[in-house]
């Protein structure tokens, strides 16, 4: 497989940089047997998750006439952050950081994470020195990635052409695609491996295949 040049990684960080999708089927089972509900495997999380999130919980079978979005998504988020010191980086993650630190790339994060959570988690990890900046929303509902990552593009002068997005869902595809930038996708996050494949791109099974990739 041939190298490519880059110089700047767009990091996503739930399911690409910390394994947490355990913790979010976890939760959201809890959630749901409260309810009296139907709970979810990890197999079924994978195939219908998606962005918006509010759309994801219409599938499970949240009926928003009896309960807003706000108000479930809000739970959510409480009983996430409860444990989310409980989850670990993925394998080869801060290999694969300090390695690319190492040469001199730009790395930064683009998250759907609220912005404080996003930091409190990055400096739990002790790993802020690895990036030139992180971004994370400023509210609960993981919609508006574009936009963020659209300003971070702005704002940090960044050039697309040698930069690439490293995300685990088809939605940090689709940011790819709309910040005009490449993107490389990973499995074992928030997606299944057949949804990954459709985007067409490069999809890797573990982090450390980054490195035969990236000429750093």
């Amino acid at each position: 497989m041939k190298k490519r040049k880059y110089k700047t990684i767009i990091w996503d960080w739930n399911g690409t940089l910390i394994d947490d999708a355990w913790l979010a089927i976890e939760v959201m089972n809890d959630m749901l047997t409260r309810r009296k509900m139907k709970t979810i495997t990890l197999d079924l999380y994978r195939e219908i998750f998606d962005f918006p999130v509010k759309d994801y919980y219409a599938k499970i079978g949240y009926d928003f006439s009896v309960e807003s979005f706000e108000v479930v998504g809000n739970e959510f988020i409480t009983l996430y952050d409860e444990r989310h010191f409980e989850c670990n980086l993925r394998l080869s993650a801060m290999k694969c950081l300090e390695k690319f630190k190492n040469a001199n790339m730009n790395q930064y994060i683009l998250s759907a994470r609220n912005h404080k959570q996003l930091e409190e988690e990055i400096q739990h990890f002790n790993i802020s020195s690895h990036f030139k900046t992180y971004s994370g929303l400023s509210h609960n509902y993981a919609h508006g990635k574009i936009e963020l990552g659209k300003e971070l593009i702005d704002n940090e002068n960044i050039f697309v052409e040698t930069t690439v997005l490293i995300g685990d869902t088809t939605h940090d595809f689709e940011v790819a695609q709309s910040l005009g930038i490449d993107c490389i996708l990973l499995e074992g996050g928030h997606h299944s491996q057949k949804r990954l494949k459709d985007c067409g791109v490069i999809l890797f099974e573990e982090l450390d295949q980054l490195t035969g990739i990236i000429d750093e």
